[in-house]
């Protein structure tokens, strides 16, 4: 029987299939832009004040928020699923190039998160309607909103979504089939409409709990964040809805667990604003 000889494996080009600088740049950019998002919410969250609905904030200026939110609170568990399509998908690609695909993939995302903005405005719009013609409402507002989120965390949609987030090589692999224009944009928003479906019903508590609640929000993002990638992903999914409905029924009874539901006092408003202007004059003085 002749002998044969196996030829030995090519080398591996080394940055190919693991391109260690180019990933770490990746992950580094992602953090940082994350920080900025949550520098610029907290600032914001200072400057305004803790009431029912979108605080008198006009549609684009709240559209804008909420963008500069959904970085902050999102992009942290997005940033795996970004960053995998691009080196997955495009290994051969130079630097520059994967930077500007990551970008498209990014913003297809939060384009999902911008039409759930749309509505999130009318909800918000609606509940500020309702609170101010009845204040008593607020309490079966925030029941009914932490009744919903809670129903969600056990339904079939947060399910389905939820198994697409935390194992989404195989959908990668279907969005490699999609047509070159405009790809990684699509596969964004497709992937953003799955991280949706996965967490509207975290965001709808905002609404009892404050919508400048930058505790809740940081709360809400290290759910989100621990459903997607921590192992015990969905245990945590049933505690939290387990949660919420607890807190549906102590909502009607329980103040406390609706600042973003509570009308302020005009008075101590204004013996605020008193407050502020003394403390003004007393620093021109001294």
């Amino acid at each position: 029987m002749p002998h044969v000889r196996l030829a030995a494996p090519a080398p591996t080009r080394p940055g190919v299939l693991l391109p260690t600088r180019d990933l770490a740049v990746a992950w580094t950019l992602m953090v940082l832009l994350a920080a900025l998002a949550w520098v610029l919410t907290v600032g914001q969250s200072r400057d305004m004040g803790m009431e029912p609905g979108t605080m008198g904030l006009a549609f684009p200026l709240f559209l804008l928020l909420w963008v500069v939110m959904m970085v902050a609170m999102m992009l942290p568990s997005v940033a795996p699923v970004a960053i995998t399509w691009v080196w997955a998908i495009g290994r051969q690609s130079a630097g520059p190039v994967r930077a500007v695909r990551i970008t498209e993939f990014v913003s297809g995302y939060l384009l999902a998160w911008t039409g759930f903005g749309l509505l999130a405005y009318g909800a918000l719009a609606a509940t500020g309607r309702l609170v101010d013609g009845n204040p008593g409402a607020g309490r079966w507002i925030g029941a009914a909103a932490f009744l919903l989120a809670g129903l969600h965390q056990f339904g079939p949609l947060k399910r389905v979504c939820l198994r697409h987030c935390r194992n989404p090589m195989f959908q990668l692999l279907r969005y490699s089939r999609f047509r070159p224009w405009a790809k990684d944009l699509r596969v964004g928003a497709h992937h953003g409409l799955y991280c949706v479906g996965c967490c509207w019903g975290l965001m709808i508590v905002l609404i009892p709990l404050g919508f400048m609640n930058v505790a809740a929000m940081a709360g809400l993002a290290a759910v989100i964040f621990m459903e997607k990638l921590w192992r015990g992903g969905p245990w945590l999914t049933w505690a939290v809805g387990l949660a919420f409905l607890v807190l549906a029924a102590l909502a009607p009874f329980q103040d406390w667990l609706l600042p973003g539901l509570e009308m302020s006092d005009p008075s101590m408003d204004q013996m605020a604003m008193d407050q502020m202007e003394m403390d003004q004059m007393a620093g021109r003085m001294f």
